[in-house]
């Protein structure tokens, strides 16, 4: 006597023209082709150790494809299931306040700016969430969004508070570029060094919802060597 099978498969003609059609095209991804398979062989009353053992699949994999024909039809049985996981939600409004403040607030002493992991170890450590721990990621998508992202920062320049006096001094650097060539005082120039300095000529201008904090690059003197 043959092995009961718990998940009966009959198809209709119009399913079993679908399959075959299906899997003689050949355009479909892999997964849902040895799905079809399977259909086909339960129709065939074959086994679930025969067919796993044909298609190279578990039998665990046959069986859950049988239950979803069984019981959610064709459609659910071919394609991938939609997932109906609900997720626990470990920030409340009122931490989630309180992480707002926090981006807009300085960071810890020690600490240039703020990270995500720092935001995270930072909920805990004021016990402002009833866990023993947050992740980045669950941050990252509150910050998300409420549109600021302290992990961004904008490189531009901060016109300088005395936008007269700087412009002076750059037409005296453009007029001497443009003087006749004199040996006995040669214009020298300096480049950009190679090495990152931690420090900012002015203070950043501050992340706002939807723009992220933008700073001016620090420009520092590698060499000086004869421009002409």
């Amino acid at each position: 006597m043959g092995r009961k099978q718990e998940y009966q498969v009959k198809l209709s003609v119009e399913e079993r023209d679908h399959l075959i059609n299906m899997t003689s095209n050949g355009v479909e991804n892999a997964r849902k082709l040895t799905r079809a398979r399977i259909l086909l062989k339960a129709d065939e009353n074959w086994t679930g150790a025969e067919t796993a053992n044909a298609l190279d699949v578990g039998q665990a994999t046959v069986e859950r494809i049988r239950k979803r024909y069984s019981q959610e039809g064709l459609g659910s049985a071919i394609n991938r299931k939609p997932t109906n996981r609900e997720y626990e939600r470990k920030i409340d409004g009122k931490t989630e306040a309180h992480l707002i403040a926090l981006v807009c607030g300085a960071p810890p002493s020690g600490h240039a700016d703020w990270t995500l992991r720092l935001l995270a170890e930072q909920l805990v450590t004021l016990e402002q969430v009833e866990i023993e721990s947050v992740s980045h990621e669950t941050v990252r998508r509150v910050l998300k969004k409420n549109e600021l992202k302290p992990w961004q920062k904008k490189e531009w320049i901060i016109p300088p508070q005395h936008n007269a006096e700087f412009v002076c001094a750059m037409e005296d650097v453009l007029e001497l570029y443009h003087e006749p060539y004199d040996p006995l005082r040669p214009v020298v120039c300096f480049d950009e060094g190679t090495k990152q300095l931690l420090g900012e000529n002015r203070t950043p201008l501050p992340m706002l919802p939807g723009t992220p904090q933008r700073y001016e690059p620090v420009v520092l003197v590698k060499e000086c060597r004869n421009r002409r």
